[in-house]
């Protein structure tokens, strides 16, 4: 696209199939908000970035997602738009519903924590569409644009992206009842790892990253082992663990329920488990829509309560 930018005056039948994209999300979802065919819209929005020397969306399998570009612009329309809309009769504020909220991050934390409590958000009318992922792939996706926000297991690294800390999980060495009461929990609590000696091991990959951070954390020793069975999702670890099938180390918050039961039991509880923090991260700069500031707002209250 040519980086050159017209002299001539901007076009508000552009402008205003824009803000609809930007808020609906969506080609298809504007051009029936704004009473345009699809290649129409797509004609416009072409023609307004020819014009701007700026790409404005990123496609996705689904919908579109905006660029720094598209924020800026949004950001400086989006009220005198409206206010010509009201003026002229109509309100496209309320013709155009905002777009869903695009919330990233990982599968079992998500699942487990967020999921079952987002319904007095969807009463409000937020619609969300959730991505899973690696970390590391899911803040790259954030610094493109493709998210809203992101909950991420690791501290996100330089000015793009502003991040707080979202919750503390630690982790917990369990096993199911068959297998508690074959180990000696005060020798393991005494002399260490020697007493899971024979015990499969089940983990989340080959390098057992979950279970090394564990044994060095708190039994000060390198764990050099071969897992017996590894599942690279945490709730299948946990379903694995409850069947019998082995010893393994979990977030707290995923085992929960089975602790409470007794389907699943600690080996050790020290004073001091490994604990990771999560983070929840967003663009720096992007123009605050109401929506993705209520599902931050949630997080944060959710977590830190």
């Amino acid at each position: 696209m040519s980086d050159r930018k017209s002299n001539g005056p901007l076009d508000l039948t552009q402008l205003r199939t824009f803000l609809a994209v930007y808020r609906a999300g969506s080609l298809t979802a504007a051009a029936r908000l704004v009473g345009l065919s699809q290649p129409t819209v797509t004609t416009q929005l072409r023609a307004l970035e020819e014009h701007l020397g700026r790409r404005l969306f990123e496609r996705l399998p689904r919908g579109v997602t905006p660029t720094p570009a598209a924020d800026d612009l949004a950001a400086r329309l989006a009220a005198p738009m409206d206010a010509l809309q009201a003026i002229a009769g109509g309100g496209l504020q309320e013709a155009v519903p905002e777009p869903p909220v695009l919330l990233a991050g990982p599968a079992e934390f998500l699942a487990a924590a967020v999921v079952p409590t987002l319904g007095p958000l969807m009463e409000k009318g937020v619609r969300l569409r959730i991505t899973t992922g690696l970390s590391e792939d899911l803040l790259a996706g954030l610094r493109a644009g493709r998210y809203d926000l992101v909950v991420s297991t690791i501290r996100p690294r330089g000015r793009a992206l502003a991040s707080e800390p979202l919750t503390d999980e630690d982790f917990v060495l369990v096993a199911a009842p068959g297998w508690t009461d074959r180990i000696d929990r005060d020798l393991l609590a005494r002399d260490g790892p020697a007493a899971l000696a024979g015990a499969p091991l089940i983990s989340y990959a080959d390098d057992l990253p979950i279970l090394r951070r564990y044994w060095r954390h708190v039994f000060d020793t390198r764990l050099v082992a071969e897992p017996a069975l590894v599942i690279p999702d945490l709730r299948a670890v946990k379903a694995a663990a409850v069947a019998g099938l082995g010893v393994t180390v979990l977030p707290r918050y995923l085992c929960g329920p089975e602790l409470a039961s007794g389907s699943l039991r600690l080996l050790l509880d020290p004073e001091d488990a490994p604990i990771n923090t999560g983070f929840l991260a967003q663009r720096n700069g992007a123009h605050p829509l109401p929506h993705v500031d209520l599902v931050r707002d949630h997080l944060l209250r959710l977590t830190r309560g």
